[in-house]
Order: structure tokens, then sequence, then C-alpha cells
């Protein structure tokens, strides 16, 4: 008797495409398509792989022409070619970060992302996959999907979204570094502040901020290798007594170096205080 061959994860009907729907509904300027295994990912008309990107050479000088622009354009002055590179980074990274912590974050769903499953369209914010394969707990309905792997309980499902993350981002980081003046420790830090931060920010829109954190806290509880330093969450007291919630980021996104007297308010360098009046005023 024949043995039937276990068909590829991407088909016409994906365990990820409710969670996919669910960020777009709540975040419109981040769109997600997913390509099936009859389909190749987009081409042309802006779209960059990621295994372009990690390659390092025309396509990421073409995908960073458009954060030069922006910077020249927006501030009146030339970026640093680190400064440009940073910001296309993080402008790449925030949003890959998420097609791995939303699905996990609504459905504890991990998908592994290699860098040539994915490509990227900047404007007007879309991102392309293709998913084979995906990590899930032993009662998710999706258990018996092709593709589907079960792992046995939640560690080890944060232990499948960290690897995820730093295999797809891994590659990319690879083929940035060379024009980000930065080291190892460094560019882990920006991947640490995507992760976290992109979770915190749409738990905050789909109305579950609190729990985001809690998870971001167990996901990054303190220095996972490759990653530099846990979520670290912490609080502060606003006047009125009213708690406040802060954290301090892994890495610098070197927008200092177009404003300097503007930082980010989870910046190392902006003080408790002036982070409290920023969060006050922003109530």
């Amino acid at each position: 008797m024949a043995v039937p061959t276990r068909a590829p994860a991407a088909s016409d009907v994906s365990p990820f495409r409710a969670a996919y729907a669910r960020l777009t509904e709540v975040f419109p300027s981040l769109g997600v398509t997913e390509t099936t295994a009859r389909e190749s990912l987009p081409e042309g008309s802006g779209w960059v792989r990621a295994s372009a990107l990690a390659e390092g050479g025309e396509a990421l000088q073409e995908f960073l022409s458009w954060d030069a622009e922006q910077i020249l354009r927006d501030y009146g002055q030339q970026g640093r070619p680190d400064v440009v590179a940073s910001f296309g980074l993080h402008r790449y990274a925030w949003p890959v970060c998420l097609l791995v912590t939303i699905p996990w974050f609504l459905q504890r769903r991990v998908p592994r992302l290699p860098v040539e499953a994915v490509a990227f369209q900047r404007s007007p914010g879309r991102l392309a996959v293709r998913i084979e394969e995906f990590a899930c707990l032993p009662d998710d309905p999706a258990a018996a999907a092709p593709g589907a792997r079960v792992v046995p309980g939640e560690e080890a499902l944060r232990a499948e979204v960290r690897d995820a993350v730093a295999a797809h981002l891994g590659p990319v980081l690879a083929g940035f570094r060379p024009r980000m003046r930065r080291g190892s420790r460094a560019l882990w830090g920006m991947v640490t502040d995507e992760i976290t931060e992109g979770l915190w920010y749409l738990g905050h829109l789909l109305g579950e901020e609190p729990r985001a954190m809690a998870e971001a806290e167990l996901l990054l509880p303190g220095s996972q290798k490759p990653f530099a330093q846990g979520a670290g969450f912490r609080r502060l007291t606003g006047p009125d007594g009213a708690e406040l919630t802060t954290r301090d980021r892994a890495s610098c996104c070197l927008f200092y170096t177009l404003r300097p007297e503007d930082t980010c308010v989870t910046c190392p360098r902006t003080c408790d205080a002036e982070r409290i009046e920023r969060m006050t005023v922003a109530r």
C-alpha cells in the first residue's frame, strides 16, 4: 500500500489567517498575505525578499535608499550611513517580529519563517509569508494540520518563539551589520527591543496590554541568548499617584543624531523625571 505524502502547511486554509487578520484589523498600516505552496512570493513594485536583505548587496542598498530620502526630507539633513541602516533595520524587524509573536499571543501557534519565506513591501506596508511549519500545543485544534509540530508546554512554545525570531533575523542582521557600526550584542539588543515593544504596543491596541507585558516578561525573562536582556518593564509613580509603565531599551535607535533634544521615552538617556512628565502629559 502506498504511504500518503504529507501536504505542506501553506494550504488555502491557514492556521494563521485569523491571527494575521486580527493584526491588520487593529493595526491597518500592516497587512499580511500568505502564499500557498503553489505560489511564489510577490516580486517587483517595491517588494524585497528577506533573503536579499540578508545578502547585504544591491537589494539592501536600494531598500535603505528609502530611509536616507526620508531622513533628508523630514529632518533637513543627511543621516549617517549607520543611522540610515539602523532606521531601515528597525522598520523591517519590528513588523517581522509581529509575524511570530502575534499568532503566539492570540492562538499559541508559532510559525517558522526562514528568510526565503518572507517578502516585505514597505509602502503601503505589507508582508508576504509562506508558512510550511509551525509549533503548537497538544490541545490546539491545528495540532493535526499539515506542518504542525507539537511541543509539550508553554515554556517549550516560548522557546519556539525565540528560536523562530532568531532564525529569521540572524541572517538579516549579518546583511546589515557592515553598515551598522555595531557589534553583535548591540544588534541583538535591537531585536530584543523589537520583540518587546512590538508585543507591548499591539497588546495595547488589542485591549490586552497587561497580558502582553506579562507574556513578554515570560518570553524574555533575562539574558536568553542571543537576545541582549529581558523585557525589563518597570513602574514609575506619576504626580497623581498613578502607576506608569516604562522600560529601558537594550539598544539605541540613534534618533538623537538628528534631534539631540528629543529622545525616546524608553531611551536610557531619558531620566525618570522626564519620563514621568511626558507620560503624564500624554494621558
